[in-house]
């Protein structure tokens, strides 16, 4: 040791000296003479100072405004705050003139192997507001958070790092919030549970908003954790400051801001609860000064005795009504949408004692294998030619789960059977000859009893599945066929979609983004045991990237999906909103095989313009070689330009193990 310096720094005890922990913090030849730095000491940070040949290691918080002091200079003998010029000795911490502000300085000793400074052993840590009400969300069942963090959400995105440290979450720092609210929002869709989105005040709160109507209106749970700048300051219109309750009162079915008295555990209680039994979002606003208040004494909640059971029967009248238009019923079919998704073994199990051929909207392909011998693909426009001539040569429909899209055109011409959880979507758009209100795999079930129970009239219905097979064999035919056309422009989405049946692993979970891409997806990929999302009603551009690293963050909390492969499908115009997120798929080492069909051009928007009769206009993308962005972001990029290319390109991908993108080089007219 060379002896301390004479900075007014002397320790004034031995047991005051035994108190303080010492770290490393500069060589000696590090800091010029007459500049300073900012140094870390443990989690302190210090302005290290070096001038008239001393050192001096101040708080490197100005106490105006919170200036980094480190960041500043020397000037005439003073240090400078960098934000708004206040001055302070560089050696006391003094202010001059007589002005009472100063900079709390700390223990420094100059050594033979660098600088050293003395700082208190760190105290144990206190409860936090944001520790209890993360401790609570996780109690409900949420396990993952995408995210990022910012100067209005600090000590929160602390306390789910504590959380993430004892493994009781999971989290993404994801490149853009909107990313965090899709990734979120696939995460609900998946698995039926909650995940969380997390993001600062202002624009970092504006930008979750199409993710969170994208959950909305697909019925999936999601939370919503925004920062939000201090109270005191709240109105007149500070730095980042938004009207919070406004900006979230169309899209959240339950919004409060956490305030100093509030009732923390509660809040967060009923945010979960909302969002799980709503199937909605829920959103909670963090004033900065509130997330770090401590609260020794509170004990986190949880869903134990908040929660009643869901699997609620139909009334007896409207069950008995169904039960017997089935029954008479000799051509009956299911169609299943979206809402049936976690119901299919009860609803599979009826339609195989029936004979009756299943059909799903877009929203619900997969839902039923296309390779079952009653499963008949997708109806609507982005469907199979199978599944609108069973529709129409049906005499009756019994419908699970489904709103009755103008895209996905259920006729309202057939009798009709409608079974769904939610009383307003019974008969939403037009009457039904059966709406039942009920939970779908109860009523399901309940029919299944009264229909081939003891003591039940044999339905008239005929096993269809013969007819399944011939249609299945015209249109595979069919599919066959296009696969040889050829434009000179691009490779056909039939060629790829082929390729994609022949190597796709039979379990994928399937993110798919809005475009053309969608319709060919949704006409020539024949599902087997997938799982499939996508932005249903919202329809949103960029969906497909984000959503599949939601799907991967399920595959590593949820024992359903554990270890299935994950896919994601889009287009150029789609993948060019979200193309950072392929960092964020590299720096948390997701296996994520993405399928990117370029066209360089907004395939879908221009087709409808043709349609309408009207000019193709601003359609035409400009874009990059997508694979070799990937590669250089640290995936792998493959690029395909010719049909004999795609097998080779997609046994390489599926066999690669993290982010690999295949950029198919496609028609933009051959879908």
């Amino acid at each position: 040791m060379q002896g301390e310096q004479e900075q007014g720094h002397q320790r004034s005890d031995d047991h005051e000296a035994d108190a303080l922990v010492w770290h490393r913090i500069a060589g000696l030849d590090e800091l010029p003479e007459g500049r300073v730095k900012t140094v870390v000491a443990g989690t302190t940070s210090i302005c290290l100072t070096h001038y008239e040949g001393r050192y001096g290691a101040l708080d490197n918080r100005c106490p105006h405004q919170g200036g980094p002091l480190g960041e500043g200079s020397i000037e005439k003998g003073w240090l400078r705050c960098p934000w708004h010029g206040w001055d302070y000795c560089p050696h006391t911490g003094q202010s001059p003139g007589g002005y009472d502000e100063t900079v709390r300085t700390f223990p420094l000793e100059v050594r033979e192997d660098g600088i050293w400074v003395g700082i208190a052993a760190e105290k144990p840590h206190q409860q936090t507001v944001s520790d209890v009400m993360v401790e609570t969300m996780v109690n409900w069942g949420v396990r993952w958070v995408f995210g990022m963090v910012g100067h209005s959400n600090l000590p929160l995105a602390d306390a789910v790092r504590r959380a993430t440290e004892r493994g009781d979450l999971g989290y993404v720092a994801i490149r853009h919030e909107g990313a965090a609210a899709f990734a979120a929002s696939a995460y609900g869709k998946l698995t039926g549970t909650p995940a969380a989105c997390l993001t600062i005040a202002g624009p970092g709160a504006t930008n979750l908003l199409t993710g969170l109507w994208d959950a909305k209106v697909d019925r999936a749970p999601i939370l919503a954790l925004t920062g939000q700048v201090d109270t005191q300051v709240l109105g007149p219109g500070a730095f980042q400051e938004i009207d919070q309750n406004k900006a979230f009162s169309g899209v959240a079915r339950f919004s409060q801001p956490v305030q100093r008295d509030s009732r923390h555990v509660e809040l967060m209680n009923l945010a979960c609860k909302s969002a799980l039994l709503e199937r909605d979002v829920a959103h909670l606003v963090f004033p900065d000064e509130v997330q770090g208040l401590p609260v020794p004494d509170a004990r986190p909640g949880g869903p134990e005795g908040r929660l009643t059971q869901r699997d609620i029967a139909p009334p007896a009248a409207q069950l008995e009504r169904a039960a017997e238009m089935v029954r008479r019923a000799e051509r009956p079919v299911i169609i299943v949408g979206h809402g049936a998704r976690f119901s299919m073994p009860d609803i599979t199990r009826l339609a195989e004692q029936l004979g009756a051929p299943v059909v799903t909207t877009f929203k619900g392909k997969g839902l039923i294998s296309d390779h079952h011998p009653l499963g008949c693909g997708v109806l609507g426009r982005s469907g199979t030619p199978i599944a609108s001539w069973f529709m129409n040569e049906s005499d009756l429909l019994l419908v699970f789960g489904a709103s009755f899209s103008n895209h996905t055109g259920i006729t309202t011409h057939k009798p009709i059977v409608q079974v769904d959880y939610d009383p307003m979507a019974l008969g939403k758009f037009h009457r039904v000859d059966a709406p039942v209100w009920g939970e779908i795999a109860v009523t399901c079930g309940l029919l299944h009893e009264a229909l081939f129970g003891a003591g039940a009239g044999a339905p008239k219905a005929s096993d269809q599945r013969g007819e399944v097979a011939e249609r299945w064999a015209i249109w595979r035919a069919e599919k066959e066929s296009r696969e040889h056309d050829r434009s000179g422009r691009g490779i056909s989405s039939a060629s790829v979609f082929a390729a994609m049946n022949r190597h796709t692993p039979p379990n994928a979970i399937l993110a798919v983004d809005v475009g053309n891409n969608t319709y060919s997806f949704g006409r020539y990929f024949e599902c087997r045991e997938h799982s499939v999302l996508m932005s249903g009603y919202l329809g949103s551009l960029g969906l497909g990237y984000p959503a599949a690293l939601g799907a991967w963050a399920a595959t590593r909390s949820d024992e359903r999906f554990a270890g299935r492969p994950v896919v994601a499908i889009t287009g150029d115009g789609g993948f060019g909103q979200y193309l950072a997120e392929v960092t964020t798929a590299v720096h948390h080492d997701m296996d994520i095989t993405h399928l990117l069909l370029n066209n360089s051009e907004l395939g879908k928007i221009s087709k409808e313009q043709r349609a309408i009769e009207l000019d193709v206009w601003q359609t035409s993308l400009t874009n990059p070689n997508f694979a070799d962005f990937v590669s250089s972001c640290g995936g792998v990029g493959i690029r395909v330009t010719q049909v004999d290319e795609l097998d080779e390109a997609l046994e390489r991908a599926f066999a690669h193990r993290g982010p690999v993108t295949v950029e198919v080089m496609t028609d933009a007219v051959l879908v």
